[in-house]
């Protein structure tokens, strides 16, 4: 059996296969509501036989949301169409995660075809963001108000009630997304934390809030489900988190009950130096994977099925996460199974389709 097709089982839940579909913000919700774009999107992902398929991310809260397009799952209205939609990919044989998410001082922005600009809180559509310090992502922008203990609660009990919701729509998996400089990444990154309080200076009070989120999480999800988190294990610029820090973070989150990182990079500042190329991020996803102990997925232009097979196979991570590619090509399991030379279950209305 080709590794990539060979099935992993975390906790209670089994994927079968280490294909997942990586958090892609669609930005096409009204109010937060899921509708039929995440059905159709969604779906046929589940259809192209990915083992796990994650949410973009989803707003924990209105100011939580980069924009104003943003799906969200902050009230309980929002649950009857996310159930929907998970109901049809469980079955089609996939399992489904939500990423929860705050986007911190990188909240309050235009859509990307818009032109992704920040969009200032006196104007339509915008409103004040929080940071763990008043600094703003760029520079010559409005600055995010420094979130006070009440606010830090607020975010925590957020965090809280969503995974409620998300358990009652129906999702088998949970990630915390702190990465891409959203605001627990904000916190932990000494580039964007200034504080002076238990949250801010060293690097234990640095994570205590995204420990504390974890914390929060577990008291309402169940222990029998998996529980990610995805992280940016480097800002790419000088003086920012490490992959030293990541290492040290990702043994402080299995201690905590986490069971696989989601392993990214950078998103913290706008001018970070990042040598893009195919597979640069699986690096990171090996260091953790093998220093701490822990699961690990691994993330960033992977895009062919030998590739993704090898980064498998050689025990660099646990499973891959395509973004991009699978924007491209929505069945590429099916494709990736039949190059690989490994015989899968397609679906019954696509079989004639099969390669012979």
């Amino acid at each position: 059996m080709s590794t990539l097709f060979s099935p992993i089982t975390i906790k209670e839940v089994t994927l079968r296969n280490r294909i997942a579909v990586s958090p892609m913000c669609e930005y096409s919700s009204t109010d937060g509501f899921a509708n039929n774009w995440h059905l159709v999107h969604l779906g046929s992902r589940a259809i192209g036989g990915a083992g796990l398929l994650i949410t973009e991310a989803t707003a924990v809260s209105p100011e939580g949301r980069i924009s104003p397009a943003d799906l969200g799952i902050w009230k309980d209205e929002h649950i009857e169409k996310l159930k929907e939609i998970t109901d049809f990919i469980h079955e089609q044989g996939t399992v489904t995660g939500i990423q929860l998410a705050h986007a911190g001082r990188k909240a309050s922005h235009q859509r990307p075809w818009e032109g992704g600009k920040l969009i200032p809180s006196d104007q339509p559509n915008g409103w004040p963001t929080v940071a763990p310090s008043a600094l703003p992502f760029a520079e010559g922008t409005e600055a995010p108000t420094e979130l006070d203990k009440a606010g830090i609660e607020k975010v925590k009990a957020d965090f809280k009630a969503a995974t409620v919701r998300a358990l009652n729509a129906g999702f088998k998996v949970v990630e915390i997304h702190a990465a891409h400089g959203y605001l627990l990444h904000q916190f932990y990154s000494p580039l964007s934390n200034h504080r002076t309080d238990e949250y801010g200076g060293s690097f234990e009070n640095r994570i205590r809030l995204l420990i504390e989120v974890v914390e929060a999480v577990k008291e309402v999800w169940p222990a029998s489900l998996p529980l990610f988190v995805r992280i940016s294990a480097t800002d790419w610029t000088d003086g920012g988190w490490t992959i030293e820090d990541s290492v040290a973070l990702a043994k402080k989150l299995k201690e905590a009950g986490v069971d696989l990182i989601d392993t990214s990079t950078g998103g913290n500042v706008p001018r970070a130096s990042i040598p893009v190329k195919p597979g640069y991020q699986v690096e990171f996803a090996q260091a953790i994977k093998k220093e701490a102990g822990i699961l690990t997925g691994a993330v960033g232009m992977i895009t062919e099925p030998a590739q993704a097979n090898a980064i498998i196979e050689s025990g660099q991570a646990d499973i891959v996460l395509l973004a991009r590619e699978l924007l491209r090509d929505p069945h590429f399991p099916l494709r990736a199974a039949h190059e690989l030379g490994q015989e899968i279950t397609w679906p019954l209305q696509y079989e004639r389709a099969k390669w012979s």
